[in-house]
C-alpha cells in the first residue's frame, strides 16, 4: 500500500526558516505531480507549492521568494524549503502526490500525507 510520510515541522521564530519533508513509498510505478498544501485553523486547505515530475514548479503568491520545493525522483521525496518564516505561515502543512501504484495496469491516485503542524511564533 502506498502512502505518504511527512517530517520537519515544529515551531521556529518569525523570520525562520524549516524544511519540510515528505517520502513515497509502497510498491509504487510511477509519481507525477507532489505538492505540499496546509491548512490553518478556521481556513480552507490551500496550495501552497507544486513540483512536477520534470521539476516545474509554481507557488501561491504569498510564498514566492521564501519558499522552495524541490523533488529527489530517486527517493521518491519532496521538500519545502521555507525562509523568512511569517506567523501567517502558521497551518497543518500536507503533503500531496499523484501516484501509479505498480500493477497490471497503469492507474493514477491522489494520496495525502498525514500533515505536519508548523507554526510561526515568538
Amino acid at each position: 500500500q502506498v502512502q505518504l510520510v511527512e517530517s520537519g515541522g515544529g515551531l521556529v521564530q518569525p523570520g525562520g526558516s524549516l524544511r519540510l519533508s515528505c517520502a513515497a513509498s509502497g510498491s509504487i510505478f510511477s509519481i507525477n505531480a507532489m505538492g505540499w498544501y496546509r491548512q490553518a485553523p478556521g481556513k480552507q486547505r490551500e496550495l501552497v507549492a507544486v513540483i512536477t515530475s520534470s521539476g516545474s514548479t509554481n507557488y501561491t503568491d504569498s510564498v514566492k521568494g521564501r519558499f522552495t520545493i524541490s523533488r529527489d525522483n530517486a527517493k521518491n521525496t519532496v521538500y519545502l524549503q521555507m525562509n523568512s518564516l511569517k506567523p501567517e505561515d502558521t497551518a497543518v502543512y500536507y503533503c500531496n502526490a499523484d501516484i501509479a501504484p505498480a500493477g497490471p495496469r497503469v492507474r493514477w491516485y491522489e494520496h495525502w500525507g498525514q500533515g505536519t503542524q508548523v507554526t510561526v511564533s515568538s
